[in-house]
């Protein structure tokens, strides 16, 4: 049969289902209802089977891939299972060598497609190389030690302390990975609990939250905002209106958007889960103008089909009022709905896709409330472009910073 992913899904009877699309690729179904991916072929005049590892670990599409990869080295003349053997032959002669910095690195490239922030993976290497590496970049994973970690933190535990639990956080996650791919033995020794609190300061909370522009200046700074050219700009505008996180614009395609809702996916959500924007007259504006500045581009903001980078709103926003993020505005947002509005809570915190701990709230949110943010997000434009929404007047500071 033709495997879909639904079909793959469906599927519980046990027994062999063959993938018509994709030569030798079988789908094994055991009586215990686990399911597993084979390669079916003939070398030598020997038929073997080749695991390309269990269901849903691995989906139809990764185990598309796999089988066409081995069915390039049969033609290759090479045997893939004996290609498998011999690669983790490789490597078990390799884990005693392996040093930390050749392991990070990899580490961070493995889990760059899984962070959402497009900054998230410069940061880590960045901090491995300038914190991490000139003390155990050279050392074999087995031969890192609790001191080790304490020379790493302890210059800027105190100095940097933000900075320090990031850090001991990667080397701890790290570290970990390495565990449990076998390339090292014994306990972890950047971990914090049972052990490196015993060694080192608990660091004090941190008070430091996004600079957020008074609800009452933001008519003045998005007037200023409207003046400056260029696709920056635009994209800056766009977010303050939806009260939308950097890093879902800067990704955000033209397929997202149809008709006037805008629906990102869930990979780019900070939840996890797809989330609906209703786009109101100026945002739809703001789209028309970035597709006219760049009209082949697959994004929303671009420049030569590329998106922007994660600065560029930032720095445009410091420009205009020195200290303060482009974050803040959510909480701009969020001050002017509970300190002028009103609108209901559970509206806003769904317009700023907020994760709900609460179960019996989180079901009450189900319900997509699309309308009501609507007239939500229409009075929020509303005031940041006039001042003004439905019939209440305001006068806003004119001074941005």
């Amino acid at each position: 049969m033709l495997l879909t992913d639904i079909v793959v899904k469906q599927l519980n009877q046990g027994g062999r289902y063959t993938d018509d699309q994709t030569k030798g690729l079988h789908l094994w179904i055991k009586p215990s209802k686990q399911r597993y991916w084979i390669f079916r072929y003939t070398i030598n005049g020997k038929r073997q089977n080749m695991s390309l590892g269990a269901y849903p670990e691995i989906s139809l599409k990764q185990a598309r891939q796999r089988a066409v990869k081995a069915r390039n080295e049969i033609n290759s003349g090479i045997n893939p299972i004996s290609q498998k053997k011999a690669s983790k032959a490789d490597i078990e002669t390799h884990k005693d060598r392996l040093e930390f910095q050749e392991f990070a690195l990899d580490y961070i490239t493995t889990m760059r497609p899984r962070w959402s922030n497009l900054k998230h993976a410069d940061q880590w290497e960045s901090t491995m190389k300038t914190y991490a590496f000139p003390v155990i970049g050279r050392l074999g994973l087995n031969e890192i030690d609790t001191p080790h970690i304490k020379e790493i933190l302890q210059p800027i535990w105190n100095t940097k302390p933000e900075t320090a639990q990031r850090l001991r956080g990667r080397l701890e996650r790290i570290l970990s990975s390495a565990i449990v791919n076998k390339y090292r033995i014994g306990m972890n020794p950047a971990i914090w609990k049972g052990h490196l609190e015993h060694l080192l300061p608990q660091t004090p909370k941190s008070d430091k939250h996004h600079e957020a522009l008074p609800y009452e200046k933001v008519t003045a700074f998005m007037t200023a905002i409207k003046e400056v050219e260029g696709v920056a700009a635009l994209a800056l505008q766009f977010t303050i209106l939806n009260a939308s996180r950097t890093g879902e614009v800067l990704l955000a395609l033209r397929g997202e958007v149809q008709d006037d809702v805008w629906t990102i996916p869930a990979k780019r959500m900070k939840s996890k889960k797809e989330h609906q924007v209703p786009l109101c007259k100026r945002s739809l504006e703001l789209l028309t103008i970035a597709k006219a500045l760049d009209p082949d581009s697959h994004y929303l903001f671009s420049r030569k089909g590329k998106p922007l980078s994660s600065m560029a709103m930032l720095m445009l926003t410091r420009r205009q009022a020195a200290g303060k993020t482009v974050h803040g505005f959510r909480s701009t947002f969020r001050d002017w709905v509970s300190e002028e509005t009103d609108h209901s809570p559970e509206v806003a915190e769904m317009a700023l896709a907020h994760t709900i701990g609460n179960k019996v709230e989180a079901a009450y949110r189900r319900r997509n409330l699309l309308e009501r943010r609507r007239k939500l997000m229409t009075d929020w434009e509303s005031y940041c472009l006039t001042g003004t929404w439905g019939n209440v007047l305001v006068f806003p500071e004119q001074k941005v910073a």
